[in-house]
């Protein structure tokens, strides 16, 4: 990238940060009234269910925090990171130790799920919260999450098992991506000593059972043993959040100065681009099946926010460490594609979900699923990338 891309591209994500996605939901998603964030807001962003879900809450605490410590030491930014971790520790926690996922408005609890994402982003707005504020409850709360979050990943029986055990066991990336990622704040911010011992076990398990070479591709789900099986959850794939996994390696790549783990994030990323990118109508199709057969979930084709925001961050990460030209093309093919579709000009923020060929499929901006997370961490660390490469 030269001069003038990176003149023009700061600007697009360091805006669309700082005045549109945050503010919409400083503006529409803060309870003043019961505490906490709702995030199920219609394209105006009138709120269309005053239930909350217990992970934006994690969520949008982890990113204000976050937003207090690399962008601008601005008070409404630390005071409404703590007006989500008081949300959290009133309402959070079942009796157990495990977080709710779905609460009503006034915190009180209607289920919890089989899995252990909700106690991953406590940990990581926790932790970024203790930096932030110098609270050191905040700081034991972070380590004794992800504690309880390894406790039940590696305990048979301990979560809910989603198929009859034993008869085909199975596992998913994402525990061991989200772990390491969880690792990856939790040593930014607080220091964890146990860090980079688990993020190498999450990078090693992710390289081991996930990662095909001989396939070109990366598993959403294998047998306990990394095996392929060939049945429709066996051989669906998910390409966006396989390209957030390599992100996620490119960043510890970059971090560590490790040629080997950048190799790693980079393949990851081709082989999973070379199965996502919709050459029809442009943009990452959703579900992908590894052998080129029909795929049963109805929604494969569609273009949801997300993965689209884990492409962009993939790609440009991937243009920093090896200053591929390749890698900037594919930034701006995707980065093209995203920022015509997806950005709301009438109301701010974005839509979520699209049709294949782009058309607004549905004019949310959040519910329980979608809130303020992936578009702004994409907003930040792309433009935190750009400033590192005009900086050169």
């Amino acid at each position: 990238m030269n001069d003038e891309q990176l003149k023009d591209l700061i600007p697009v994500y360091r805006d669309g940060l700082l005045n549109d996605v945050v503010p919409f939901w400083v503006r529409h998603g803060v309870d003043h009234e019961h505490g906490g964030f709702i995030s199920s807001l219609g394209r105006d962003g009138t709120v269309l269910d005053t239930d909350k879900a217990m992970w934006v809450q994690g969520r949008f605490t982890w990113l204000l925090a976050t937003l207090y410590l690399e962008v601008e030491r601005r008070p409404e930014w630390l005071d409404l990171a703590r007006h989500g971790i008081e949300f959290i520790r009133q309402h959070g926690f079942d009796d157990d130790g495990r977080m709710w996922f779905h609460v009503t408005r006034e915190g009180q609890p209607i289920r919890k799920r089989r899995y252990v994402f909700t106690e991953c982003f406590a940990a990581m707005a926790n932790a970024a919260y203790a930096r932030a504020s110098g609270d050191d409850r905040a700081a034991e709360d972070a380590v004794a999450l992800l504690q309880t979050v390894r406790r039940h990943l590696s305990t048979p029986g301990l979560l809910p098992a989603k198929f009859v055990s034993g008869t085909r066991p199975m596992k998913s990336i994402g525990a061991p991506m989200i772990l390491m990622n969880v690792g990856q704040v939790l040593r930014r911010t607080i220091g964890y000593a146990g860090a980079e011992e688990l993020i190498s076990e999450c990078v090693d398990e992710i390289r081991r059972d996930f990662v095909k070479p001989d396939e070109r591709v990366v598993m959403e789900n294998v047998g306990s043993g990394g095996e392929i099986l060939d049945h429709f959850d066996g051989r669906t794939l998910n390409p966006g959040h396989a390209m957030e996994a390599a992100w996620f390696i490119l960043e510890e790549a970059r971090v560590q100065g490790d040629a080997a783990l950048a190799s790693l994030g980079c393949s990851m990323l081709d082989w999973m681009w070379d199965r996502g990118w919709d050459e029809e109508h442009g943009g990452i199709l959703y579900f992908r099946d590894l052998r080129g057969l029909p795929v049963q979930e109805y929604w494969h084709d569609m273009k949801f926010w997300w993965p689209h925001n884990e492409a962009v961050i993939a790609t440009l990460l991937a243009h920093e460490l090896t200053g591929e030209p390749r890698y900037a093309d594919m930034h701006a093919r995707v980065h093209e594609w995203t920022h015509r579709h997806f950005p709301d000009p009438g109301y701010g923020e974005w839509y979520g979900y699209l049709h294949k060929d782009g058309r607004v499929s549905v004019s949310l901006k959040g519910n329980m699923w979608k809130g303020p997370f992936h578009i702004p961490r994409m907003q930040l660390v792309c433009w935190q990338i750009l400033e590192r490469l005009r900086a050169r």
